[in-house]
């Protein structure tokens, strides 16, 4: 298994995505692609990271990125999400997180002494060729999407 790092190839994704689409990695050579990791559809932080990413989505693609958000949410709950927040970014869903275990962003977490697994907010920035450009790990949502927006930019 290739080392998740800086300058090494970004694993492989093929997912259902919200509105009955589907979004694959391969499928995107010759685009940045932002792929982010959030823990659930409708949750606070979630929301406003969502939000952030939208409200920027016109930006990124002309720096020529397309933005995904993955939770382990389904589809259907993501077109909920996505209506009510009016969205407009592809929101992908992996069910059995085999994305997510790929990333390595699906790690024990702890709340309130209770232990359980989940996502680890994370963003990574894929380059045209399918290389890892840059990776945020716990990220905090306030200022994220216009550091990674700085980030595309500073790649074009």
């Amino acid at each position: 298994m290739t080392k998740l790092e800086e300058g090494n190839p970004a694993p492989d994704f093929d997912l259902p995505t919200d509105g009955d689409g589907r979004l694959a990695l391969a499928d995107l050579t010759g685009k940045m692609v932002v792929l982010y990791f959030y823990p659930k559809d409708d949750t606070p932080g979630c929301t406003k990271e969502a939000i952030a990413f939208s409200a920027l989505r016109d930006e990124f693609e002309k720096a020529g990125a397309v933005v995904i958000g993955v939770s382990p949410d389904t589809p259907a709950k993501h077109d909920k999400f996505k209506a009510k927040h009016e969205l407009s970014v592809h929101l992908a869903a992996d069910t059995d997180q085999a994305t997510a275990n790929a990333y390595r962003v699906w790690v024990e977490k702890s709340m309130y002494g209770r232990k359980y697994m989940g996502i680890e907010r994370s963003t990574f920035l894929i380059g045209a060729d399918g290389t890892l450009l840059k990776i945020w790990r716990k990220v905090k949502v306030a200022g994220h999407a216009e550091a990674v927006l700085d980030a595309v930019r500073a790649q074009g």
